[in-house]
């Protein structure tokens, strides 16, 4: 008999009188696609819910359900069809229950100075619109909310749902801008001490409590640290002499009020709009930076405590429970890459997780850019029952040149699908691109997502791989493909014309990164791009003076960069007086470092001992010519195709793997 390393992530526990299965929980995240036109649950809304109970979550979180149509004009909301709410509501918590699921519907009061038009508690300047004041709310405004949100807990208890999640003293939203004197310059009951600051939220809590009985478990989303220095300005260092916002400390002191108001459970994150990069962590911020701050929650409460944001190591969640220091894990971005993650965790399994990579690129930035939420590792999210891979019909052979991220998966696709497979590397490892941009400290997850890759290939009787092969058109011919799928990459730009560009001190991006040549302490990293300011960030960290040179207006203008990352690279570079030169050109690199033409076209010598080209990618040769006529269907994926990112990568090999 083997031991369960990871029996308490297993154990029940309580928020109120609902038990819980296990100790994980689905963050609430607006996907925005499982709210219909009356505010019910689409069936691609209730498909993605059901999934994730279907990968052994014990609780789920809805995102934040708007309320209020009186005061802020949202729509659709909960009440204006009930019924049709109702129905759906139903439907869901019917089939969760055929696993044991239950389910927390968010309930926002609003979203305040988020929102341009929107109400907050004083005049404020709005997000991202300065300029731009919003009207303060009066107390028959406040009180119309309040009465808006008991009544959706009521319909929420008649539709099934096991409880309520209150949205939120978190993300700067419209009661986190109540409790905060940042944002809470209300004279009245409403504004001025702490306690008149979380008037809004005792009420609430206590008139959901009479209308839904004592029973009726209420949790409520507490943003324990604001990590802001001012409107609109993040507090890059964390330190709290900065803090204009919350501090730990008053959070605590908060903790304790609102269990005494009624509160069954604290679901803790940190960050606002201001600071987004606390919001959504990327990467660039460790996992489990928030369990010393959840402790300290915990040790003043005596009700759950659960803490999300970049608690996506199975084991560091385990200890986690296991000392006290939090109930359960909130686990929203690794969720969507992998709704089985609780199965394979408790089944001992941790090798077939799919990583969260941490990018933001599927999720947040498509969420901000085109109003639904992706996963750049897992092309089925959001479509799990449509667009799912299907075993095929007519068994292929099909043969995959290169074994970077889009080869692997379409190998791994195709290969779930019954085709044989042979996966042709010229090399002698997987991964091609991965591995160098898995270096960073700071970006682990993305060779925890090749290994991933590795095993899932390793694993599959329908795959072949053949390494130390170099593919030629006489090769793939014998093999005699019903397919083939060319995903052969790309390679670091290195511009040919440069006077300097073959001097000792020149490096690759891709030669830095693998450590093929020496990198010193003094850098000029052409290239203000994602890859340029991700390798500027690791040296500044190892303490090596760096310089950018970007040719364009601004560094990180090029290409989609997903909010968060932008604000964070932008705020380290700021904190660590980093060399920004833009609008200029590396002319020539010599003995004495980089030569570089400023706007005006002047000439500056900046001393360095490397200089690093990171200015983009090109598609490797294609042999899709050479292959016309071997009677195959002939696909082209990935970065050989057109140079992206993993994300597009691994949907381009997932779109033609899938259907071929």
């Amino acid at each position: 008999m083997t031991t369960n390393q990871y029996e308490n992530l297993g154990r029940p526990f309580n928020i109120g009188k609902v038990t819980i299965k296990n100790r994980f929980a689905v963050a609430p995240m607006d996907t925005g696609f499982y709210e219909g036109e009356h505010g019910e649950y689409t069936n691609d809304g209730i498909e993605y819910f059901v999934r994730r109970a279907q990968g052994g979550f014990g609780l789920i979180y809805s995102w934040g359900h708007a309320t209020d149509s009186m005061v802020d004009k949202n729509s659709p909301t909960m009440l204006q069809h009930p019924m049709v709410f109702q129905r759906a509501g139903r439907e869901l918590n019917a089939r969760l229950e055929a696993y044991g699921t239950k389910m927390f519907i968010q309930l926002a009061f609003g979203l305040g100075r988020n929102v341009p038009g929107f109400h907050a508690p004083s005049e404020l300047p709005t997000v991202g619109q300065p300029d731009v004041l919003t009207k303060a709310l009066t107390k028959e405004q406040i009180h119309q909310k309040i009465d808006q949100m008991i009544k959706c807990a009521a319909l929420a208890k008649a539709s099934g749902f096991a409880g309520v999640e209150v949205h939120a003293l978190h993300w700067g939203h419209l009661l986190d801008e109540f409790a905060m004197t940042l944002t809470n310059k209300r004279t009245d009951e409403y504004g001025g001490s702490l306690e008149n600051r979380l008037r809004v939220v005792r009420e609430i809590v206590e008139g959901i409590k009479k209308e839904c009985g004592q029973d009726f478990p209420v949790s409520i989303r507490l943003g324990l640290r604001t990590f802001v220095k001012d409107f609109g300005k993040a507090s890059f260092t964390g330190d709290e002499s900065e803090e204009a916002g919350r501090t730990l400390a008053e959070s605590i002191e908060i903790a304790k009020l609102l269990e005494a108001y009624g509160y069954d459970c604290l679901s803790v994150d940190t960050g606002t709009l201001d600071s987004f990069y606390y919001c959504c962590p990327p990467s660039y911020i460790p996992r489990g930076y928030m369990v010393e701050m959840a402790e300290a929650v915990k040790k003043a409460v005596n009700i759950p405590v659960l803490v999300g944001s970049r608690m996506n190591d199975p084991k560091m969640a385990e200890a986690g429970i296991r000392d006290g220091k939090f109930d359960a894990i909130v686990l929203g971005r690794p969720s969507i890459a992998d709704p089985d993650f609780p199965n394979k965790v408790l089944s001992g399994h941790t090798e077939k997780i799919r990583p969260c990579i941490g990018c933001n690129s599927g999720c947040i930035h498509r969420y901000f850019t085109a109003g639904y939420v992706a996963c750049a590792v897992n092309p089925e999210m959001g479509r799990s029952v449509t667009y799912r891979a299907l075993p095929a019909l007519v068994k292929k052979n099909i043969v995959i040149v290169g074994g970077g991220v889009a080869g692997m998966e379409a190998a791994r696709t195709a290969g779930m699908r019954g085709h044989h497979v042979i996966l042709i590397e010229k090399s002698d490892t997987l991964g091609g691109n991965l591995l160098p941009a898995g270096k960073h400290d700071f970006k682990r997850e993305v060779l925890e997502l090749n290994e991933w890759y590795k095993q899932e290939l390793a694993v599959n009787p329908n795959v072949e791989i053949r390494m130390n092969t170099e593919a030629t058109p006489e090769l793939i011919a014998g093999l005699h493909p019903d397919a083939v799928i060319l995903a052969v990459g790309s390679s670091a730009v290195m511009p040919g014309r440069l006077k300097g560009i073959d001097h000792a001190k020149t490096l690759s991006c891709i030669d830095a990164l693998v450590g093929n040549k020496e990198v010193g302490e003094q850098i000029v990293i052409v290239g203000g791009g994602l890859v340029g300011c991700e390798m500027a960030l690791e040296y500044i960290h190892e303490g090596k003076q760096v310089t950018i040179v970007e040719a364009l207006d601004n560094i990180l203008s090029a290409g989609e960069v997903p909010f968060g990352n932008k604000q964070m690279l932008l705020d380290a570079f700021d904190h660590y007086q980093t060399r920004l030169m833009c609008g200029c050109r590396l002319s020539e690199v010599n003995d004495e470092g980089a030569v570089v033409t400023l706007p005006g076209g002047e000439v500056q010598t900046i001393q360095a001992d490397t200089v690093i080209m990171s200015v983009g990618f090109r598609p490797l040769p294609s042999m899709r010519e050479q292959l016309k006529g071997i009677g195959a269907e002939i696909y082209e994926v990935g970065d050989g195709n057109k140079v992206g990112s993993i994300m597009t990568s691994i949907w381009q090999a997932y779109e033609v793997a899938h259907a071929i």
